[in-house]
């Protein structure tokens, strides 16, 4: 189970809540007068940032802070917050996927880098559509067309842009996420993910791996300077073992990263050609 569907089940669940991104982030700076309390203290529990939406009607969109402690499973929800309270998205680079963001909400302005430019700028995307789509409803709801209103013949049309009426800004976030193609967007971002999490995966299993041929070293200088009983005999083989089966996972995992890689090229040829049969039509 992964990361998303752990937090999902225990978290959001059974608060009757649906779970629509989660992403791990840590701050930026530091705040102020705290910085006392983290002086040489390593963190020993990883942050999410989490979307999710009630299931009951009117929905609510709900931005959650989730901790997971390191070398467990425990899972722990801290603060949250309301669309409503969510002023400005700042993306803080529209040229180009960077990992960091602000979010700025009623009191405070939360500083955050992903764990990569795609978890961030996917976050940012669905962040983005979920707000103007709560808004709306809630313009909907609040605001009905009076009879005056009502559009009369020979009349001019007023039109308004589908975020024109969003109490939550975004500024300084490239264009793609806020586009009509984000399906494709969204394909690219998740294999790049992927991608990023692999190669994480592979260099913890080399540093795994390296550690355990040192200790079998270390096992086989030892016994050379001295008999070896059977015990630490069968030790040793049980240690070449299974840096055997990590070496074998290692090339495993090096082929997946080659199919993952040819998979994310087609991804973003379709993306090209899908973005250039839009543009054709429009």
């Amino acid at each position: 189970m992964n990361i998303q569907s752990a937090i999902s089940r225990e978290i959001f669940a059974p608060r009757d809540e649906k779970l629509l991104v989660a992403i791990e982030v840590r701050r930026r700076t530091k705040r102020k007068g705290l910085s006392f309390l983290n002086t040489g203290r390593k963190k020993d529990y990883l942050t999410y940032l989490c979307l999710s939406v009630t299931n009951s009607r009117p929905a609510q969109v709900l931005i959650t802070k989730v901790k997971r402690y390191r070398g467990t499973r425990q899972l722990a929800k801290r603060s949250q917050w309301s669309v409503e309270q969510l002023r400005q998205v700042n993306g803080i680079n529209p040229e180009k996927d960077t990992p960091e963001f602000d979010l700025v909400l009623d009191r405070t302005t939360d500083q955050w880098v992903a764990s990569s430019a795609a978890e961030k700028c996917m976050f940012v995307q669905v962040l983005y559509h979920a707000c103007r789509n709560y808004w709306e409803a809630k313009l909907a709801r609040t605001e009905p067309a009076s009879p005056a209103e009502q559009k009369t013949p020979g009349a001019p049309e007023n039109k308004k842009s589908p975020g024109a009426q969003s109490q939550t800004s975004f500024i300084n976030c490239q264009q793609k996420l806020m586009g009509d193609a984000c399906s494709v967007n969204m394909v690219i971002y998740r294999c790049k993910i992927f991608l990023n999490r692999m190669k994480n995966s592979m260099t913890a299993n080399q540093g795994q791996a390296q550690r355990q041929a040192a200790a079998v070293k270390a096992s086989r200088s030892r016994s050379r300077s001295s008999p070896s009983p059977p015990a630490v005999r069968k030790m040793g083989s049980v240690m070449r073992r299974a840096s055997q089966v990590l070496s074998e996972r290692g090339e495993r995992l090096m082929r997946a990263d080659e199919k993952t890689s040819h998979l994310l090229h087609g991804a973003k040829q379709f993306a090209e050609a899908a973005q250039k049969h839009f543009y054709t039509r429009s």
